[in-house]
């Protein structure tokens, strides 16, 4: 069977939020783009489902607004302490994560970006400098996979926290075992959210995230150590048990992980690393989706310069990495216990962190 030949501006390698975030900045830009995913419809996964004042006003300019659940500020609990600090400025928007994913595939369809069904399973870069990507269609499916080769002036991958686009560049950074390695679990419960901040209550090992998603919608999102369990998290959190009592779920929980993802380089010739594939942290401080979105503006910015979007990718991830790191750090060592009490008796401080995150 012949291959097949597609040819397009940019590649777009994962169709999820970030992925077609980069594929509508792209047609902004007057740019043909293809986007290879190989999965169909709203993709799920594990997710905070938070998305910042930042984050929204990013999916603002791109004229995607999708529908969620107000969400004024953060709210630390541990026991009976608490703080809570409310955005200065516009709010953020709960957003369950398949609503956010089908709002901006409706946008980028309206914008004419293709999408190819497919996963890369092969990526060489030409000698004009275009890159190759061989994209194999129905895999796993009857019948023999067909392939297809796509051929582009930029590549940017967009495929996530185990990008298998970053591993066949060999752009992972390899690091000794780390304790703290980090995982998630997310459950939706169906019930009436009973306020309008994201609450993180820190258990003694893990912390349970409370995200208003919808009117009749909460989300809880647990990060942890490998063995994590939502439930007996939860077990340790007489208050947030006593809510969620008698609510049905609404969905399997969902995991990912380990969380914590190191690159060597951002950028190979005409290929950019662009969201979770880029690197990650942690999900501690909830905003993902914020700094993705904010590298995939970058990217799209800075093809022609491998080195500007390295730059503008430090820049766009800084304050997320130190700050993120810090907690981590904190939250994974005999501080965790004194995290919350200085939040509550830090109020300034507590707040400008949870500004400068946001913004």
């Amino acid at each position: 069977m012949p291959t097949l030949r597609t040819d397009t501006d940019v590649l777009v390698v994962g169709g999820g939020p970030v992925g077609l975030a980069a594929a509508i900045e792209c047609r902004r830009a007057g740019l043909d783009v293809v986007v290879v995913e190989p999965r169909d419809g709203a993709v799920d996964k594990a997710c905070g489902e938070g998305l910042m004042p930042g984050a929204l006003a990013l999916l603002r300019s791109w004229d995607v607004e999708p529908d969620g659940h107000v969400l004024a500020g953060i709210s630390y609990r541990q026991g009976r302490r608490r703080a809570d600090h409310r955005f200065r400025g516009p709010a953020g928007r709960g957003v369950r994560r398949t609503t956010l994913h089908a709002a901006l595939a409706e946008r980028a369809a309206d914008l004419d970006a293709h999408v190819l069904p497919g996963r890369v399973t092969a990526l060489r870069t030409r000698p004009d400098g275009a890159v190759a990507a061989t994209v194999t269609r129905g895999a796993g499916q009857v019948g023999a996979p067909v392939p297809e080769e796509v051929t582009a002036r930029w590549l940017l991958a967009c495929d996530g926290l185990h990008s298998p686009v970053r591993r066949m560049l060999g752009l992972e950074e390899t690091a000794g075992p780390d304790r703290r390695r980090r995982f998630g679990l997310r459950r939706h419960y169906r019930l009436p959210p009973w306020g309008d901040m994201v609450e993180v209550h820190w258990s003694p090992t893990a912390e349970a995230y409370v995200t208003p998603v919808a009117d009749d919608l909460v989300g809880v999102a647990v990060l942890g150590p490998r063995g994590t369990d939502l439930d007996a998290v939860l077990a340790d959190l007489p208050e947030l048990t006593a809510r969620l009592d008698g609510a049905p779920h609404d969905g399997p929980v969902r995991g990912a992980g380990p969380l914590r993802q190191r690159t060597r380089r951002r950028s190979l010739g005409p290929v950019r690393l662009v969201g979770d594939a880029s690197g990650y942290v942690d999900a501690l401080t909830g905003e993902g989706l914020r700094v993705g979105f904010a590298q995939a503006r970058a990217a799209v910015a800075t093809l022609d310069d491998p080195e500007a979007y390295e730059r503008a990718w430090r820049a766009a991830t800084r304050d997320y990495r130190v700050l993120t790191s810090g907690l981590v750090l904190a939250a994974t060592s005999p501080l965790r216990r004194a995290v919350v009490p200085a939040a509550q008796g830090l109020p300034r401080v507590y707040g400008s962190v949870v500004e400068r995150l946001a913004r």
